[in-house]
Parts: C-alpha cells; structure tokens; sequence
C-alpha cells in the first residue's frame, strides 16, 4: 500500500450529501476485474447521461477538476454496503484524499486499507472549502497527515484522525504490518500472561501430555 504523509493537488466540490458506494460503483460494475480499470467507471450513473455521454455539468468531468485528487463531499460519504471496490474505483480514479462532515463507517476502513486518506471536518467547514473551490475553480489544497492540517489558500484547518490509521497511512502498512508493528508489546504481554497465570500453561500442558499417553 502506498504512504499518504502530505498531498498538494487540485480538489473537486462535491458537496452533495448521501453519495453510497452504490453510486461511487453501481452494483453492475462489481464483477468487473480491478486490472480492467475501475477508476472509468467511478460514478458511472451520476456522471453519465442515459446514453452513456458525460454530463458537462458534474464536476468532475469539468476540465478544471478532471485531474483532481481531492474531494470535498457531503455527508454521510460512502454510506450503504460494504463494498471495497468503491474505493477502488475512487483510488483508481486518481483521487487519494476525500473531505467530508461524515462518512459510512465501513468505507472509511475501508479507505485507509486501500491508502485513502478519508478527513472529518464539520460541516460548516466543508461548505465554507466548498465554496471557495467553487468561486477559484483548479484550486489547490494541501493536506499534511503528519501535522493534521489542510492549508486552503491563506486558512489552515486542522482535522482529527485515529492513531492507528494515522499509523497505517503513513507508513503504507495494511492490517497485518500495524499488527506487527506491537510485536514488542504482544511479547511482553505473552510473558507477563505466563507468569501471571502458570497454572493455565502448566494446565494445558499436563492435558497435552496425558491425551497423548492415551494414544
């Protein structure tokens, strides 16, 4: 998984509550490989008309915001089902940063899993971000995960995240390597468990040795 420690990038207003991962990848894009290229097919139905031609008026297929990598949502972002493959198609899209006042809880994990730095901010917040990308469209923001900042021209805002995946982000670690990263502490813990309940270990030992007497 790639580190996401500080990004300077165009970001994209999409402040529209209530976008799920139903709409970030409709269901009949699920069975669709990642290798074939999610990141075309990320909002298919909203940034599409019936006729499969772009909507010139969603944000993302403007000129300005085609390349952004930053989103600035609505709430409630990625609500609905669980499926990864709506961060895919977000990751694959280019897009590495989402803001918003909430997100569905299972997309954010899923979000860091994935190197997707998903941003709380109120929602007071968001709409003020909104709307000054709206009236200085291509503009850049930077977000720093180290010091938990966004800096949006001359305003600094500072936003709160969990220590793991803080952890995870930063140093590209999936579940596994944030696992590995306590291994001091889990072998102290298994030592003072030992020590502290012999009996248990003395216990199931002597069951073992008995039970395999009997064979």
């Amino acid at each position: 998984m790639d580190k996401f420690v500080r990004l300077t990038a165009v970001a994209c207003p999409l402040a529209v509550a209530n976008i799920d991962t139903d709409q970030l990848l409709p269901a009949r894009y699920l069975k669709v490989p990642r290798s074939a290229g999610l990141g075309g097919m990320l909002m298919h139905d909203l940034r599409r008309n019936a006729d499969g031609s772009l909507r010139g008026d969603f944000p993302l297929n403007q000129p300005v915001w085609r390349e952004a990598k930053i989103i600035v949502g609505g709430a409630n972002f990625g609500g609905g089902s669980s499926r990864e493959a709506a961060v895919y198609a977000l990751y694959d899209a280019g897009i590495r940063c989402v803001i918003a006042p909430s997100f569905g809880d299972i997309f954010a994990q899923n979000c860091v899993k994935n190197g997707l730095l998903p941003v709380v901010l109120p929602e007071s917040t968001v709409h003020e971000l909104a709307a000054t990308l709206n009236s200085r469209p291509g503009l850049k923001l930077t977000v720093d995960l180290e010091n938990q900042t966004i800096t949006c021209g001359n305003r600094i805002y500072r936003f709160e995240i969990d220590s793991s995946r803080r952890a995870q982000l930063l140093n590209g670690w999936d579940d596994v390597d944030l696992t590995k990263s306590h291994e001091s502490e889990i072998a102290a813990f298994k030592v003072a468990h030992h020590r502290r309940f012999p009996w248990v270990f003395g216990a199931s030992a002597a069951t073992g040795n008995k039970n395999s007497s009997k064979t």
